[in-house]
């Protein structure tokens, strides 16, 4: 098998998962990686046998190179991204696709022009457990879908992370750091958004880092922390959804999907495996449902794959720059309507992914 060459820019934590795969995905080969601290990227390099360190400048110029894997931090993401389309390479980020829907539409903008593609995290919607629950509704086990409900509470980063204060600015917050995956599970399994209403609030102005090296440190919060959304699906559902990091405990279950005939129980969409059930009205009890589909592991980087492929075989890829834009624009909707106290209609619009054939060999996308 022909295997299409990709370049990894950005070495830190994120990146091992995704060389980890990307090394072992049949149709890919890691050629290079850069970092702004050389040394990450060498360390990496040692680690996956990745074959050079190299700078950005050089990845972008490498013309054996087709993609490049956009594993920077957030506030890097469009910047790195538009020099990658304009080097006429395609590029996969890592989620968000950016901060401002200015730059996302610019992104996907220049990459139509240059005949490149775009794609973007999460893609943790590929995997086994939420395409388990995809082919459900696909196949009318609850009937048609009328709501869904979504659910990430937690009580913050400052307790864990070493460097927590970004959650706290602007970019940041529940929403941004963790709606990509719940929204983009959802968009996969309903369809996408017409319009969005929703209220935010600020509920501890101030935080206290409690972990290393930072101990002691306060942050000024400067986003909303606590923001509940509703969502009015194009296909007729209405959801909603609520991501905190002010909530000390919860039982609420992730995400639920409520139809006509029943109600499934969607696993984490932060991983790509976990239980499946379903209540029917045939059964009248919760029933665990096997997995209908590979990639239960982590998967990080099957994006990348299903890009390389849907390049060779030019077919629409699934983790692609309209439903990450589309996720982008949401979020934002959430916002908005909270400061301005209105439903938002979204100009934004995608398809419903593909979903992922069943029963593939490990490593392996068609």
């Amino acid at each position: 098998m022909d295997k299409t060459k990709i370049g990894i820019i950005g070495c830190g934590n994120i990146s091992g998962i995704y060389l980890k795969n990307c090394t072992a995905f049949r149709n890919l080969e890691v050629v290079a990686c850069a970092d702004m601290v050389r040394e990450k990227a060498e360390a990496k390099a040692r680690e996956f046998n990745i074959p050079r360190v190299s700078t950005v400048d050089e990845i972008l110029a490498d013309p054996e190179i087709r993609i490049i894997v956009n594993l920077t931090i957030p506030k890097a993401h469009a910047s790195v991204a538009l020099a990658a389309v304009t080097a006429g390479k395609s590029v996969y980020n890592e989620k968000p696709l950016t901060l401002s829907r200015e730059e996302g539409k610019e992104l996907l903008k220049l990459a139509k022009r240059n005949r490149v593609r775009v794609g973007c995290a999460p893609d943790t919607f590929m995997g086994a457990g939420i395409q388990t629950c995809r082919k459900l509704i696909d196949d009318g086990v609850i009937g048609t879908p009328i709501g869904a409900t979504a659910f990430m509470l937690c009580h913050g980063h400052e307790t864990w992370h070493p460097a927590p204060e970004f959650y706290y600015q602007p970019g940041g917050g529940p929403m941004f750091d963790m709606g990509p995956y719940y929204l983009t599970a959802l968009v996969n399994l309903l369809g996408p958004v017409s319009h969005a209403t929703g209220a935010a609030q600020i509920s501890y102005p101030e935080r206290l880092i409690t972990s290393q090296p930072k101990a002691g440190t306060k942050i000024t919060v400067e986003i909303p922390t606590h923001i509940a959304g509703i969502m009015e699906f194009t296909a007729g559902a209405v959801g909603t959804i609520v991501t905190s990091f002010d909530i000390y405990a919860a039982d609420h279950p992730l995400i639920e999907v409520y139809g006509t005939e029943g109600t499934i129980r969607v696993p984490d969409p932060n991983t790509f495996g976990g239980v499946v059930k379903v209540w029917s009205t045939a059964d009248r009890q919760w029933k665990e449902v096997p997995l209908t589909h590979g990639y239960a592991e982590n998967s990080r980087g099957i994006g990348v794959a299903d890009t390389a492929s849907a390049l060779r075989n030019r077919r629409p890829h699934r983790a692609n720059g309209q439903l990450a834009y589309h996720v982008l624009d949401l979020m934002h909707a959430f916002h908005d309507a909270a400061r301005t106290r209105k439903t938002i209609k979204l100009k934004s619009k995608c398809d419903r992914p593909a979903p992922m054939p069943a029963h593939l060999d490990p490593y392996t996308i068609d």
